[in-house]
């Protein structure tokens, strides 16, 4: 059986729908907390079984017959949670129930010493699979396109791109990822380790992304320099947690070292075809 963690997620629903394209409905198992939330999949054959990465008694039982596990990375540390722990226990029930290959969602920014706050822990995780004695397969996600949106939607919104100094993005979509994510999962191609950056066709930083939104929008949206310090007590003043705002400082740190710049070929060849390119992300969904 193949198990998906997180499948009420974004990335981890999208992984589902493609899978579903490889295989039958009978051999895919999804770990969620809420099974309620999935419930569209449920009906269409799916086994789902609530897990949760602090119960390792839960995801013994949601895991049962896991011949391959796809673990969706935890975002716990966003609301001061411990990712790292949550992996850990989750390494050791695979190693427990001998699953054949776990496939972990990382990052291009995977390094022990990275600006990006997420890119530590994704490091840190990969160790912990390169010394599980697992095989195992980390998939370094480009930085989702949704969340360029996401970060300057006020921007779009007001004409002007207030924000410190970045850098170039190889941004990609959940749509394409999850496609290639289910690929490797159904196993029609094979990677140890980590994979090659696995991103769009083209790097672009956020004056790119303000003049392609103004030529979308049909007005201009400037982009603005703003430090560090105040762009920091900004997101103070509107109540984001303090892992939160490590985050998205760790964003534009990461982007000027250019940790998130790589363009790489692979995504591109186990989708078969290129990939959704930004332009077409923004005019599919920036209003």
């Amino acid at each position: 059986m193949l198990i998906i963690t997180g499948a009420s997620g974004q990335l981890g629903r999208k992984v589902v729908n493609s899978l579903l394209h490889h295989v039958p409905a009978e051999r895919i198992g999804i770990s969620v907390r809420d099974p309620e939330t999935v419930s569209d999949l449920k009906a269409a054959g799916v086994r789902v079984r609530q897990g949760d990465y602090d119960d390792a008694d839960s995801l013994r039982f949601a895991w049962q017959g896991a011949e391959r596990l796809l673990l969706v990375s935890s975002n716990a540390a966003a609301t001061g949670g411990d990712p790292l722990k949550q992996h850990a226990t989750a390494i050791a029930v695979a190693r427990e129930l001998r699953v054949e290959r776990v496939l972990y969602t990382s990052q291009v920014a995977s390094s022990p010493t990275s600006q990006f706050p997420p890119g530590r822990t994704h490091a840190a995780t990969e160790k912990m699979l390169a010394d599980s004695q697992l095989r195992w397969t980390a998939l370094r996600h480009g930085f989702y396109a949704a969340s360029a949106l996401a970060m300057n939607a006020r921007a779009f919104e007001t004409g002007e791109l207030i924000a410190p100094e970045d850098g170039k993005v190889a941004w990609t979509t959940h749509d394409d990822l999850a496609a290639a994510d289910a690929a490797l999962l159904a196993g029609d191609a094979v990677i140890d380790g980590p994979t090659p950056p696995l991103t769009g066709s083209q790097a672009l930083d956020l004056a790119d992304l303000a003049a392609l939104a103004g030529e979308i929008l049909g007005r201009p949206v400037g982009r603005v320099l703003a430090s560090e310090e105040e762009t920091e007590a900004k997101l103070r003043s509107v109540g984001l947690p303090p892992g939160a705002i490590a985050v998205a400082m760790g964003y534009y740190r990461a982007a000027r070292a250019g940790e998130f710049a790589a363009v790489d070929g692979t995504l591109a060849e186990i989708l078969g075809r290129p990939p959704v390119t930004m332009d077409t992300f923004l005019r599919a969904n920036l209003r």
